[in-house]
């Protein structure tokens, strides 16, 4: 039977051949079972959506609007610089000094000024005439000099120390209260109309306030003009 089943097998064309080949391989129970398809096919990746990035983080210069709080937040982190603070020089508290001897304005104006002026204080502004710089308004280091009147018969001088603002400076001076003492860092206070300093008025050390009595000033006598005030 075998022999006759190749002898047929012989004269038939090769696709003939391997098709009986493979139906008597299948009945014998030798033939390689097909593999079965997966009975749940796996989603294809490349069918997926793209994962989609993570928003970036809202830039601080972002034209989106933001609500006040939001800003408020934001400054709050911020280290802002201080601002440098400046030292002002304070001035010196008026003060009083009894010298051993008694003083009159004229001769310690002159000793701390180094103007060689003499006579009564009303007569130093016209004494300075082409001599000294005569100034409308205050210098430190000049001498300044009120003019007479029935409160002061002979005038008065005293040495201008600082320049405080356009209305006020500080003089040394001496026996403005007619003890002989020297009045240290007294605040003249200028009160004419137009800031020329023709009026002023003085301060009271008894009472710690401006006098209520305004002065007449001449002007100012400067040795060598150093710093003076500038117009309101």
């Amino acid at each position: 039977m075998a022999g006759v089943l190749a002898a047929s097998l012989g004269l038939m064309p090769v696709a003939a051949q391997a098709s009986i080949f493979g139906k008597a391989l299948s009945y014998l129970g030798l033939a390689d079972k097909p593999q079965q398809a997966p009975d749940h096919a796996p989603a294809p990746v490349a069918a997926e959506a793209a994962a989609v990035p993570p928003a970036p983080a809202e830039s601080p210069l972002s034209s989106r609007p933001r609500s006040f709080s939001a800003y408020r937040a934001e400054l709050s982190q911020l280290e802002l610089p201080s601002l440098p603070s400046v030292a002002i020089p304070s001035l010196p508290t008026p003060s009083v000094e009894m010298p051993l001897k008694k003083l009159f304005c004229v001769e310690y104006a002159r000793a701390r000024s180094g103007l060689a002026l003499f006579g009564d204080a009303k007569l130093w502004w016209t004494r300075a005439k082409n001599v000294y710089a005569r100034l409308a308004r205050p210098a430190e280091e000049a001498v300044m000099v009120f003019s007479g009147s029935k409160r002061l018969a002979k005038g008065h001088v005293a040495v201008v120390t600082d320049i405080v603002s356009a209305r006020e400076i500080r003089v040394d001076q001496a026996n403005w209260q007619n003890h002989g003492e020297i009045d240290h860092s007294t605040p003249v206070l200028d009160v004419s109309k137009k800031n020329d300093w023709s009026q002023v008025r003085v301060w009271d050390v008894p009472s710690g306030s401006f006098g209520a009595h305004v002065y007449a000033v001449s002007g100012f006598i400067a040795k060598n003009p150093v710093r003076q005030a500038s117009a309101q």
